[in-house]
């Protein structure tokens, strides 16, 4: 379960970091005059408005989820512990064998 928080911790810093060199990208280019850059500076102003929305609906529904599935996966293993054991190396014997078949 940390894990999964440690993942989303980092995919939210990257994103920020997205965002931050956009918006830097943005003002950067604020003196321009072509008609080019003006488009691809409001381009990317309503891109970066959309990704914020979309990735707070996103990020939200994701950890949801992931909360959910493992949730699940615990009460699964704590009700079954030997079907999970079973499944388990099942996995480990196909992938075992997948992987030495080069």
């Amino acid at each position: 379960m940390e894990d999964i928080h440690s993942n989303t911790e980092r995919m939210s810093a990257e994103m920020r970091e997205i965002m931050l060199h956009s918006r830097a990208l943005i003002e950067a280019t604020g003196g321009e005059l072509d008609e080019q850059v003006k488009k691809a500076r409001k381009a990317l102003e309503e891109a970066l408005s959309t990704a914020k929305d979309r990735y707070g609906e996103y990020g939200h529904k994701l950890l949801d989820t992931c909360r959910s599935a493992a949730t699940d996966a615990d009460k699964l293993v704590k009700e079954k512990p030997y079907y999970a054991i079973g499944g388990t190396f099942i996995v480990g014997l196909l992938l075992g064998w997948v992987l030495s078949r080069k």
